[in-house]
């Protein structure tokens, strides 16, 4: 038996079916939490788990991370990695995931325009320029959608 009030994919306070969802970055445990709903960025588009959902592994993009609680849904910017869902478990590995209220929009602007100045000259400057601004764009947008 589970500990926590999750057993089998159930909020057993509510009765409402929910998911565990699990934040890691290469530092820390970033969240750890139930949700009725949980939408990530694909690196090919968008995705929605809810409880009940088939298995899956998928490679994340730079975007946005909402997770939907009751009333509440709770807003990151995930920067790219791998999700993995089994058994109402999501595990979401992914090198940075930032609040979207920490996102500094003027900062972030600035860092759009250094990542396009970037020097594209050869094959590998070209990848690195092109991943600098897909995770500009992808803050800036997690960013203003959340002003």
């Amino acid at each position: 038996m589970a500990a926590n009030h999750m057993e089998e994919g159930l909020d057993v306070t509510s009765g409402s079916r929910l998911v565990e969802c699990i934040v890691v970055t290469p530092e820390e445990t970033a969240l750890k939490t139930p949700a009725q709903f949980i939408a990530l960025p694909l690196f090919d588009g968008e995705i929605g788990i809810a409880p009940g959902r088939a298995p899956l592994i998928g490679r994340l993009g730079h975007g946005e991370m909402r997770i939907v609680e009751g009333k509440k849904t709770l807003r990151y910017y995930v920067d790219g990695g791998f999700v993995e869902v089994s058994d109402d478990l999501v595990t979401v590995l992914t090198n940075h995931a930032i609040k979207a209220e920490d996102l500094d929009l003027e900062a972030l602007e600035t860092g759009l325009e250094a990542a396009r100045a970037k020097p594209a000259n050869t094959e590998e400057l070209m990848e690195i320029r092109d991943r600098a601004v897909a995770q500009s764009r992808g803050q800036l947008w997690v960013a203003r959608r959340n002003r």
